[in-house]
């Protein structure tokens, strides 16, 4: 990590802000060039110091940078490709932080340059919240990072992006793109859809009443709709077998009811009960962050 000189972040809202401002904690003689599409969001990420520079231009921003992560909305990654293409350094190292994993790698193998290295990253870590101003130095400590490979994928450029989230002080692990889409579709991405389906199959007369069980359930429909309807869209195969996994269980629950039989409802809800212990006893003993 020595010769890391300078980190680039396309994108600075929450998790771009929050990179930058862990990369100028972690990383102290590194310098970190911001960027984002918006003047009035340069101007906030200025103010606020979560860079050590703001550029208006995003070829300025990356032509003399070792490595370069995109935290922008998944479904602009391609463009952002194709704009960076020829401004980004022999050898740099390109990664982003979107939750889908297989369009980004097909994308990068088309646009981006042969001597330009492209690794998937993806920080479990976030809020409902979105924007700069809710940037900070801690959003990935204890996290697990999910770094993705194929067989075209540089060995030693996925090394570096291993110590550097490592150096963010959080848990990484590799996968292969398809594996990590199959995955989070299951544990990100339905909780999601479900979420916003809670919310949805109430009134909101009804929802005035709601408790600390329901608001904590829902809190992840609070998310940007535009962001999430990018999640969904680059890995509609696995988020639609989700459904039908979900609406299987939900039959399963509703015909117990129906059928007034107290012994399935019970063990459903134990067998329920009893995997999520074990989930956590298992986030426990790894240290890993479960919020």
């Amino acid at each position: 990590m020595k010769d890391l000189k300078q980190v680039t972040v396309l994108g600075l809202g929450l998790l771009g802000g929050s990179i930058s401002l862990a990369v100028l904690r972690s990383f102290t003689h590194v310098k970190v060039v911001g960027y984002t599409h918006r003047p009035s969001t340069r101007a906030k990420a200025r103010q606020l110091a979560v860079a050590s520079e703001v550029v208006d231009d995003i070829c300025q921003s990356v032509s003399d940078s070792d490595l370069v992560i995109l935290a922008t909305p998944l479904c602009t990654f391609e463009n952002i490709f194709v704009e960076i293409a020829d401004a980004l350094p022999s050898g740099c190292i390109v990664t982003d932080v979107g939750s889908t994993k297989e369009l980004p790698h097909r994308w990068a193998d088309k646009k981006l340059p042969k001597n330009v290295h492209y690794v998937g990253s993806h920080p479990i870590a976030g809020s409902e919240q979105r924007g700069v101003e809710y940037a900070r130095d801690d959003l990935f400590d204890q996290a697990m990072c999910v770094l993705t490979r194929t067989e075209k994928t540089n060995r030693q450029a996925l090394q570096i992006l291993k110590r550097f989230w490592s150096e963010l002080e959080c848990f990484v692990k590799v996968m292969t793109p398809a594996e990590h889409d199959r995955i989070f579709a299951n544990v990100s991405h339905l909780p999601h859809i479900i979420a916003a389906a809670l919310i949805n199959a109430n009134n909101n007369e009804d929802l005035k009443f709601a408790g600390k069980g329901f608001m904590d359930t829902s809190r992840v429909a609070s998310g940007p709709a535009n962001i999430w309807a990018d999640v969904l869209l680059t890995n509609t195969k696995n988020a639609s077998r989700g459904i039908d996994k979900v609406i299987a269980e939900l039959t399963k629950l509703k015909e117990a009811v129906k059928g007034e039989n107290k012994a399935e409802i019970e063990k459903l809800l134990e067998k329920a009960r009893d995997k999520r212990t074990t989930l956590i006893k298992y986030k426990i003993k790894k240290k890993e962050m479960i919020s």
